[in-house]
Parts: C-alpha cells; sequence; structure tokens
C-alpha cells in the first residue's frame, strides 16, 4: 500500500485525510504532521491515524503531501529535504498550495526528487472538489498517476501542463467564491421581494446544486443549458438581458484574468525569494 504523509492539519489536510478514509485506505497507510497538538490529536483520534514529528512522518513515506499555507510551503519544504535527504526510499512531494511552482521545491530538495503541483478547491470539504495536476521536472507519468488517485479520494482531476496553472488557479481554486457571491446576491435579492431569508437560501442553494448536476451530467454544455432555459419573452429571457447590459461576461472576464495575475505574482515572488536565499 501507498504510505501517505499529511503536512499540515488544516481544512484541506483533514479533507484529504477523510477521503482517503472514506475511499478504503487503511489507517496505518496515514500520518498527519501537524504542528498544533491539540489539533493533531484530534485528527489522529477521528481518523484512527498516528500523528508525528516530520522527521518520522516523512521517513519511508511514498508520498509527502504539502497542505500548508502557500507562504509557510518553502520552509515546510526545506525541512522535509533535510529529513528525507538521505533515504534511500524515493518520495513524492505534493504541494496543494496557489501559486509555488515546482522548480521552487525542486530546488529544496535532493537532486531528481519527483515533484507533483496540484491545485484544488475548497469543495474536497465535502468530497466535490476539482483539482487540477501536473508534475515537475523530475516527477515520471508513473508518479503523476499515483497522484492523481489519491486526489481522486475528493473529486475529480485533470491533468495540465504547469503553464496552465494560474489558468487553473483563476477558474477553479478560486471558482467556489464566484459562486458563493452569486448565491450571496440572489438570495439578497429574493429577500428584498419578500422572501424570508431561510427559504431563499434554500431556494439559490437548491438551484446551484441542480444546475451544477444538469452541468456536469455529460450533455449540453453550458450555452445550450442557458439557452433551453431561456423561453423568447420570458422571465428568464427579462433576467438575461438584464445581467449581459450590466456587463456580467466582462465582471466575471476580468475576475478570472485577476485571479490568474495575481497567481503568477504569487509565483514570482516564491521564485525570487527562492533566489535570494540560495544568493545568500
Amino acid at each position: 500500500m501507498t504510505r501517505i504523509a499529511v503536512v499540515g492539519g488544516g481544512r484541506i489536510g483533514e479533507a484529504l485525510i477523510a477521503g482517503l478514509r472514506k475511499s478504503g485506505t487503511d489507517s496505518s497507510d496515514i500520518v498527519v504532521i501537524e504542528a498544533v497538538e491539540s489539533r493533531a490529536a484530534e485528527l489522529a483520534k477521528k481518523y484512527c491515524i498516528l500523528s508525528t514529528s516530520l522527521d518520522i512522518g516523512c521517513e519511508g513515506a511514498d508520498v509527502i503531501v504539502v497542505a500548508v499555507k502557500p507562504g509557510d510551503v518553502p520552509a515546510v519544504v526545506d525541512r522535509i529535504g533535510d529529513a528525507i535527504s538521505d533515504s534511500v526510499h524515493e518520495s513524492i512531494v505534493v504541494s496543494l498550495a496557489a501559486g509555488v511552482p515546482t522548480s521552487v521545491l525542486e530546488n529544496k530538495l535532493s537532486a531528481g526528487s519527483p515533484v507533483v503541483r496540484v491545485m484544488p478547491n475548497t469543495a474536497m470539504l465535502v468530497g466535490q472538489g476539482v483539482s487540477a495536476a501536473c508534475k515537475g521536472r523530475y516527477a515520471r507519468d508513473e508518479h503523476l498517476e499515483q497522484v492523481v488517485r489519491i486526489m481522486e479520494s475528493v473529486g475529480a482531476v485533470v491533468v495540465v501542463e504547469e503553464s496552465k496553472m494560474d489558468a487553473v488557479t483563476a477558474v477553479s481554486g478560486s471558482g467556489p467564491a464566484y459562486f458563493f457571491l452569486l448565491a450571496e446576491a440572489m438570495v439578497d435579492s429574493a429577500v428584498e421581494q419578500g422572501l424570508p431569508r431561510d427559504v431563499a437560501l434554500r431556494l439559490a442553494s437548491g438551484t446551484a446544486m441542480g444546475a451544477g448536476a444538469m452541468l456536469t451530467a455529460g450533455g449540453d454544455g453550458p450555452a445550450d443549458l442557458r439557452a433551453a432555459v431561456c423561453s423568447p419573452g420570458g422571465t428568464t429571457a427579462a433576467a438575461i438581458r438584464r445581467l449581459e447590459a450590466g456587463g456580467f461576461r466582462s465582471a466575471v472576464a476580468d475576475a478570472v484574468e485577476a485571479s490568474a495575475t495575481r497567481s503568477m505574482e504569487l509565483a514570482r515572488a516564491a521564485q525570487k525569494a527562492e533566489h535570494d536565499e540560495r544568493d545568500d
């Protein structure tokens, strides 16, 4: 069996652990490494897994998943590199952080270490995530396939080139917030139209779930599905005309561009920090 070390016991780290356990991964094949002792104990008890130190947890692990904040990734991977530098066992190091290129991780590990970068989204918290994965310079196809199987425990996975990761971040990584904002606006507007807030929330949430199911059913694409709802001269057509007139499409395009640009900025900052550290 694949031995997996999850570094970071926050919401994303726990979501992955929960998905792995639910998909049948044995508890003895998962270890969690979490700096906050009370949180580490909580996860160990909840999922019947071992909580241990980074040095012990990474030793002999087939896959080491780094599930910490982007700004903490370089320092954590530095420690991981020290922990596995003398090991004859090959470990795949996986980053779940936005904006941190594989090269930054590779430069902190022993030469030739396989690195895989994954951009998940928060829907993995309910087992419905969609993640994108790409391999680093030294990762082989079998390494990528192994990581894809792990991430499939919390949702769907697509494989892309690393050059596409900023766009992935802008669409699926940040994407849930776009839908939440739309739902929030719908609920507020429904309340203004006289609906109780709890009823409005139930209607908006149910509508989002149903629309998502239709969109992922494998039939028509979003344009055809939208057109099918818009009867000529009807209520939906009137609403869509108002959204279009208000610049809905351009606002979405601007939002996606802004997110992608920020992802690029984070990547450049991470590379500069790593370069400056080497110079020192």
